[in-house]
């Protein structure tokens, strides 16, 4: 059973089918945008799209020898690169030069069916300096039909020479109607769908994810927290260890989220939701601090001391 596209999905799905029908198609692809827009999606369509042996109107068939490859997982040139694991068998939190190099030699040989190679790089912008170096060779003196995919939800974490050597589609937030008809498309009850979908940002994807996760109950508590901290009734390490235990890059996001409602509020003259004593401009630089604490959880630092940091300066 085919997944339906997101409305959103449909102009630059058009553009590549054009291209692809006059023979332009580009060697490198920079799928950007935000988490929860269906970029993955997108590049699974193109992918299936690109290696079916008989497509129709630019779709998969869905039931061709490649596509049966393509969905257990074996088709010889389909080439997926992720963060993968180290030697120890623990988890790699960046890509690093040798899977670059080892992507690069593969990708030197011929298609094994005669037709594309697709490779995919996912999360693209977790590559270091030095793998990100060694993929410009490869960028640059690309094999024929030859198709480099790169998902980023961070893309100015990719160097401006890799950037600037691809085609980029951005995945950007739909506005809010054809979100809330996605939602419901979903089976989100509609008085659920608006509720998520605020809490999300206008962002479907992570309202679809949220509500089904029952991750906008920590919104909420996020927001207690704060709350409880600003008027001194929540016991600090009490908070630190809570976020610490469950998803703190998460509570850390929903954090940001909140002090953009608080300066909200204060603009329009309405009640602040976390009644915070800082002032505006403590609130912005809180909501930085807050943002690169967000980034340095998935670090070498210990987390306990980098949330006990932050939340110390809340009030």
């Amino acid at each position: 059973m085919k997944t339906l596209a997101p409305s959103w999905h449909h102009e630059p799905w058009q553009r590549l089918q054009q291209r692809r029908q006059r023979q332009a198609m580009p060697h490198a692809l920079l799928l950007a945008g935000p988490e929860g827009l269906g970029k993955r999606l997108f590049a699974q369509r193109l992918i299936q799209s690109l290696l079916c042996d008989q497509p129709a109107d630019g779709e998969a068939c869905g039931s061709c020898r490649s596509c049966r490859l393509l969905a257990a997982g074996t088709h010889p040139d389909r080439i997926g690169l992720g963060l993968g694991l180290r030697k120890d068998g623990s988890a790699r939190t960046e890509i690093v030069v040798d899977q670059i190099r080892e992507l690069s030699a593969r990708l030197a040989m011929r298609s094994q069916f005669g037709g594309w190679q697709v490779a995919c790089i996912d999360p693209a912008d977790a590559m270091n300096p030095a793998a990100a170096n060694a993929l410009l060779k490869t960028l640059e003196e690309p094999a024929e039909q030859t198709l480099l995919l790169l998902i980023a939800d961070q893309p100015w974490r990719l160097p401006q020479t890799i950037r600037s050597r691809c085609q980029r589609i951005d995945f950007q937030l739909p506005d809010q109607v054809r979100a809330l008809e996605w939602l419901q498309q979903q089976g989100v009850a509609p008085a659920d769908a608006g509720a998520a979908l605020q809490a999300a940002g206008g962002n479907p994807g992570l309202a679809l994810r949220w509500h089904g996760a029952g991750e906008l109950a920590w919104r909420n508590e996020v927001r207690q927290d704060l709350a409880g901290l600003a008027q001194g009734r929540a016991p600090l390490l009490e908070v630190v260890r809570r976020w610490q235990d469950n998803h703190p890059a998460q509570r850390l996001w929903f954090a940001a989220q909140a002090v953009v409602d608080e300066l909200r509020a204060r603009a329009a003259g309405e009640t602040p939701p976390l009644g915070s004593r800082l002032d505006e401009q403590e609130l912005l630089a809180w909501y930085g601090q807050v943002n690169i604490c967000r980034e340095q959880v998935r670090g070498p630092l210990r987390l306990d001391l980098l949330l006990l940091e932050i939340l110390s300066g809340w009030r």
